[in-house]
């Protein structure tokens, strides 16, 4: 039998031998969705700015034609940009948070208290993203009418919320585990 480390069914076998181009590229990919969302955030901010110069225009490229209930889209539009605005930042947030994290495999040292705390940070800004979009599905309720329906294709899934409690919950192991960790380094 085998007794190589770098063995694939070899239980100890190290992730990165196996694997050795995934953790340069969960970089490459984190790095290249910051830039989408930066892309993203600004291109909300500029439609931002449209509506308060020209909200016509901007409205009438969105398919708003002037009518009943113009002014109450144009506030609910100007409120959902500022709420992707919001978005945009808590996603960079979490992809900042994600970066730190790949880079402490990278060291080979993840079991720390700081990916704890990441992991915390992450489902609750997973929470209040999932709320901005309970916020995004209430104004576009709001400013719909029946002359001017609004609908955004909007979609709910439970699967988000799992997810929030799911990072909650690996948070606590993550920090048990580093607690344990520095326990055992330290009677040593």
């Amino acid at each position: 039998m085998n007794s190589n480390a770098n063995d694939v069914n070899h239980p100890e076998a190290n992730v990165q031998d196996r694997y050795p181009d995934a953790l340069p590229l969960s970089r490459s990919v984190l790095r290249g969705v910051r830039v989408l969302n930066a892309v993203y955030g600004a291109a909300v901010a500029a439609a931002l700015i449209v509506s308060l110069v020209n909200p016509e225009f901007l409205l009438r490229a969105l398919g708003v034609s002037q009518g009943p209930g113009w002014s109450a889209i144009t506030m609910g539009m100007r409120a959902i940009m500022v709420i992707g605005i919001a978005g945009a930042y808590i996603a960079h947030r979490i992809l900042m948070a994600l970066r730190r994290m790949v880079d402490t495999v990278r060291a080979g040292d993840p079991f720390v208290l700081d990916n704890a705390s990441r992991l915390q940070a992450i489902a609750w800004l997973v929470l209040g993203a999932e709320l901005l979009h309970l916020v995004v599905g209430a104004i576009a309720n709001w400013m719909s009418t029946p002359e001017q329906p609004i609908d955004l294709n909007l979609r709910y899934s439970f699967t988000p919320w799992i997810a929030v409690l799911l990072l909650f919950v690996l948070a606590r192991v993550f920090e048990h585990g580093a607690r344990m960790r520095e326990d055992i380094e330290g009677t040593v």
